[in-house]
């Protein structure tokens, strides 16, 4: 009698992601780079791009990776057979001889391939760097590897050790090009130097502009960058010696600001953003200092003043009957606890400590009160407090309001200037999704290697994830699609990210017929018309869906 036998396997975003794996050549280079041992079941170039698929479509640890590849290679079943061979042990070997292997040269030929393959421009290069957390103490480090130490840590955690993650992205969809890791403990401003270097090799050449945070304006970095044929970008700190003056000479005069360009509010809707711009003396180095005026952080600035002095007020009502008691009987205590209160608002309260002071008898004989008791005068003090509003230094501070300085060495339109230091923020949200899409965090791995190692991976990951975003809302620009149905309960989304097409194929699966052990019949359910349209608009060819085979989750050569 035949048996017939039903099985379903997830596929989800799998086909998609392993496409662009595919134009990134990443098993090839992964095979060149990392080599194996002749005995192995299984290569490492295999297992390294299953633990990159993993991070990509739903980040396990590595003792997971074999549960969750079940879902694909051999659908709902007892035992996985298939996903057998990429258990946790063979996925950390391989993950230490990524750590062995010359991983510079790999990420610069995958770097180079997604250049190439994807027409990226590289004209404009945005640096960042972020903290990557770890719970656990790793009493025993790899001296080969960085070193995970306390430091200033950005997840407000500085009880934990960390590791510094800097990474490079184009202006050109925000697709990372670049990264590297530094130890836990490093200051952000002697990474540029060796940062930049490093893109100057990549990219194989100098003229590029360099946009960074005011890290990167220290006069070491910014000369080493400027004599080298390179341009940059960056905002001034505010405790520069030219900051300081020039917001002295904007109290005291009137500057006239040139129109720069608006833009909408992405925050406040039917907000819009006024930019102005004033163009200052160079410095000694010959390198320009654009003054921005923005309208939005002027409201900001206004704002974040007043609920900073609504707040001291407040606290000096509440501080006010504590007087003459306990810790606050002397001026010299309420003035620390005033100081305290008004802590950077200070030139705008003007507080004044009162003291009243009386004459009292003060019994200094013994025994009870009577006629022949003896008494002293003394005086006693009370001290009460009192406040009003500096007008005059609000006047004075509200002609700072909104402005910021950018210092740069190119040729560009102060607007131009402006608008691609704007783009910053597009770098803060690639490392966003790093920590939350991708969870790159906790890391449950024993040993610096392969830590490092992951983090490679991680970055891989994250170019992938940046090249799928950048390719489906450039098209959707071409072809003047405004949004997708592809959020929950079928709401539009008019950029899409990763999490979004993830979600919205979750349920895509592959179905099986089997007679006697045999696959008679398979059918991929679940793929509707905006499915297609999705994969149209990714430039992902319709065969990667259609055309599965029952192994087509396995990486080869190409």
């Amino acid at each position: 009698m035949k048996q017939f036998e039903t099985r379903f396997k997830q596929v989800d975003v799998l086909p998609m992601v392993k496409h662009f794996m595919d134009e990134l050549d990443l098993f090839n280079l992964f095979k060149k780079y990392v080599r194996a041992t002749p005995d192995s079941l299984a290569d490492h170039s295999e297992s390294l791009c299953i633990l990159t698929a993993n991070i990509i479509c739903d980040n396990k640890p590595l003792y997971k990776v074999q549960e969750w590849l079940s879902k694909y290679s051999d659908g709902i079943v007892d035992e996985p057979i298939e996903a057998n061979l990429f258990n946790d042990d063979r996925l950390a070997r391989a993950l230490c001889a990524l750590f062995d292997s010359d991983r510079h040269s790999l990420m610069t030929e995958v770097s180079c391939n997604a250049i190439r393959v994807h027409k990226l421009l590289t004209d404009e290069i945005h640096n960042d760097s972020t903290t990557i957390t770890f719970i656990g103490n790793y009493k025993n480090p790899d001296p080969d590897a960085v070193k995970l130490k306390h430091g200033h840590n950005k997840d407000f955690r500085p009880d934990c050790k960390q590791l510094v993650f800097g990474l490079n992205i184009t202006s050109d969809g925000h697709v990372p090009l670049s990264y590297k890791l530094f130890d836990g403990n490093t200051n952000d401003n002697v990474t540029h130097i060796p940062n930049w270097n490093g893109l100057r090799t990549l990219l194989e050449k100098e003229d590029f502009i360099y946009v960074a945070d005011c890290k990167l304006c220290s006069h070491k970095n910014l000369t080493h960058i400027a004599q080298n044929g390179g341009f940059f970008i960056t905002i001034v700190p505010k405790d520069r010696k030219e900051v300081k003056q020039f917001l002295k000479q904007l109290k005291s005069n009137d500057i006239e600001f040139k129109d720069a360009y608006q833009v909408e509010s992405s925050r406040k809707k039917g907000k819009v953003n006024i930019f102005k711009t004033y163009e200052a003396d160079r410095t000694k180095n010959g390198f320009r200092i654009i003054w921005v005026h923005s309208s939005s952080k002027q409201e900001d600035d206004q704002v974040r003043r007043q609920k900073k002095i609504d707040k001291a007020m407040v606290a000096l009502e509440e501080l006010s009957p504590k007087l003459n008691a306990y810790h606050l009987k002397t001026k010299k205590e309420i003035r620390a606890a005033v100081d305290s209160i008004c802590q950077g608002i200070k030139e705008f309260l003007d507080v004044k400590i009162l003291t009243e002071r009386k004459q009292i008898k003060v019994k200094i004989s013994p025994g009870r009160p009577s006629l022949k008791s003896v008494y002293n005068n003394k005086w006693e003090f009370t001290h009460s407090i009192q406040w009003e509003l500096n007008k005059q230094a609000l006047l004075e501070a509200s002609k700072t309001d909104g402005i910021f300085p950018l210092i740069t060495n190119t040729a560009l339109e102060a607007c131009d200037v402006l608008k691609k230091y704007k783009s910053q923020p597009f770098l803060e949200k690639r490392l966003y999704t790093k920590k939350t899409v991708l969870e790159v965090a906790p890391v449950f791995l024993k040993k610096e290697k392969r830590i490092e190692a992951i983090l490679f991976l991680y970055f891989t990951a994250l170019m992938i994830v940046s090249l799928i975003e950048r390719k489906i809302r450039m098209n959707m620009a071409k072809e003047n699609i405004e949004k997708l149905p592809i959020l929950p309960q079928g709401m539009n989304s008019k950029k899409p990210t990763w999490n979004n097409i993830r979600y919205f194929f979750r349920n895509v699966h592959y179905s099986e017929i089997i007679r006697d052990g045999i696959c008679i019949q398979s059918i991929v359910k679940g793929l509707s018309d905006l499915h297609k349209q999705i994969n149209r608009l990714l430039d992902v060819p319709s065969s990667v869906y259609k055309n599965l085979q029952p192994s087509w989750w396995q990486f080869t050569y190409t």
